[in-house]
C-alpha cells in the first residue's frame, strides 16, 4: 500500500494547487524555519542540517514541496570555488605525498562495485542497468542521467544516491566529533566585509565562467568543478588568497540541505521499502569498506585520521567539502581524493555499461 497522497488532505491537496513559485517560496521559508531551530537550540551546522531535515520531514508527511532548481546549482558553484582557492602552489608541491592513497581509490572503487552491484541485483531485486548505477558512488545527478539513458529506473537511482548522501552526512559529523574529537567549529571564511573587493569580483566571474562554460563544452559536475578549475587558476596566479566570505558557503550549505530533503518529496511506502531501505542497507556496505581504506591510509601513515576518514567517507563532493572546511581538514589531501573517485566513476560508467551491453531498449527486470 502506498503512502497517503497529497490529495486526500484537505490542507495538502490545497497547497499541492499553489503555482510553483509559491511552493518554492514556501519550501523556503521551511528552510529558514529549521535553519532557526537548529541554531537556537545549538545544534551543528545549522544552515546544512536544519533545512535538510525540515523539508525531509515535511516531504515524508507529503507536503509538495519544490526545489529552487538554477538557484541551487548556482549555490554549489560557491563550494568549487572554495575548492580552487585551495589549490595553492603549496598544495601542489605536496601533491606527490598522496600519490599513495590516491592509488587506492581506483582499488576502492572495484571493491564498490563487486559488492555493490550483486547486492542490488541479486539480493534487492533490481535489473542490472539499476545495480550498477546504484552501486557506484559517483555524484547523485550524474549517476541518475547515466542510469536513465541506459535504462535503468530512475527513481530508484534518485531515491538510493540521495539516501546514501543523507546518511553519510547526517553520520559523518557524529562519528568527527565523538570519534575523532574533533569539533566542528572551525571558521568556514572570512566575512565579506574583509575579502578585499577585487577578490571578491574575481570569485563571482569565476563561478559563473566556470559553471557557464563548463556547462558549455559538456563538463560532467560543471557547477563545481567548472569554478573550481578557473578559481585554481586565479589561486596559482597569485589572483586569489582566500576562500570565499562566510556568508556565500552558509548559503550554498543552506541550498544543498534543501535539495536533499526535497528528494523525497512524493515518496510512496513502496518506494520506502524497497529503494529507501536498500539505499540504507547499502550504505552499511560502504561504510563497512571506507573504514577498511581509512584504516590502511591511516595505518601506513599515508594520511592523518580525519583527513582518511573524509577522504574515503562516500559522500558527495559538495558535502565532503563543507565538513572538510568545518573539521580543519586539509582540504586539497580531501577534494583531490573524491575528485578521483568522482573522475574514475564518472568515466568508467558508460564504458562499462557498453561492457555489459546494456542499453535503454533491455527490458528492466532481465536476467
Amino acid at each position: 500500500m502506498d503512502a497517503i497522497p497529497v490529495n486526500e488532505s484537505c490542507l495538502m491537496s490545497g497547497l499541492a494547487t499553489l503555482p510553483p513559485m509559491a511552493r518554492t517560496a514556501g519550501t523556503l521559508v521551511l528552510a529558514a524555519i529549521g535553519t532557526a531551530a537548529f541554531s537556537a537550540t545549538g545544534l551543528p551546522l545549522p544552515f546544512l542540517f536544519g533545512p535538510m531535515l525540515a523539508c525531509l520531514v515535511a516531504a515524508l508527511l507529503g507536503a509538495p514541496l519544490r526545489g529552487t532548481g538554477q538557484v541551487a546549482v548556482g549555490a554549489r558553484t560557491i563550494l568549487g570555488v572554495a575548492v580552487g582557492a585551495s589549490i595553492t602552489p603549496d598544495l601542489i608541491g605536496v601533491l606527490p605525498q598522496m600519490a599513495l592513497s590516491v592509488a587506492l581509490i581506483p582499488v576502492y572503487i572495484l571493491c564498490i562495485g563487486v559488492v555493490g552491484v550483486p547486492f542490488f541485483r541479486r539480493v534487492c531485486g533490481f535489473d542490472p542497468v539499476t545495480s550498477y548505477y546504484a552501486a557506484m558512488p559517483g555524484g547523485l545527478q550524474d549517476m541518475v542521467i547515466f542510469g536513465t539513458e541506459a535504462g535503468g529506473d530512475p527513481r530508484a537511482l534518485s531515491l538510493i544516491h540521495a539516501t546514501r548522501v543523507l546518511i553519510v552526512v547526517t553520520v559523518a559529523p557524529i562519528l568527527l566529533t565523538q570519534v575523532f574529537d574533533t569539533p566542528l567549529t572551525q571558521p568556514i571564511g572570512a566575512p565579506i566585509s574583509d575579502v578585499p573587493y577585487i577578490e571578491l569580483v574575481l570569485m563571482v566571474v569565476a563561478a559563473l565562467v566556470g559553471w557557464k562554460g563548463g556547462e558549455r563544452i559538456g563538463l560532467f559536475g560543471a557547477s563545481i568543478l567548472g569554478p573550481m578549475i578557473v578559481t585554481a587558476a586565479l589561486s596559482l596566479s597569485g589572483l586569489i588568497h582566500v576562500r570565499p566570505p562566510a556568508e556565500a558557503i552558509l548559503a550554498s550549505q543552506y541550498f544543498i540541505g534543501i535539495g536533499i530533503g526535497v528528494g523525497y518529496v512524493g515518496v510512496t511506502l513502496t518506494e520506502l521499502r524497497k529503494d529507501v531501505l536498500a539505499g540504507m542497507a547499502y550504505v552499511v556496505l560502504l561504510a563497512l569498506l571506507a573504514i577498511g581504506f581509512t584504516e590502511i591510509v591511516v595505518i601506513s601513515g599515508l594520511a592523518a585520521p580525519v583527513e582518511g576518514f573524509l577522504a574515503f567517507a562516500p559522500g558527495g563532493q559538495a558535502e565532503m567539502t563543507v565538513l572538510a572546511i568545518v573539521a580543519g581538514a586539509d582540504l586539497g589531501f580531501v577534494i583531490v581524493h573524491h575528485l578521483t573517485r568522482i573522475v574514475l566513476v564518472i568515466t568508467a560508467a558508460p564504458i562499462v555499461a557498453k561492457m555489459m551491453k546494456l542499453n535503454p531498449s533491455q527490458e528492466k527486470g532481465a536476467p
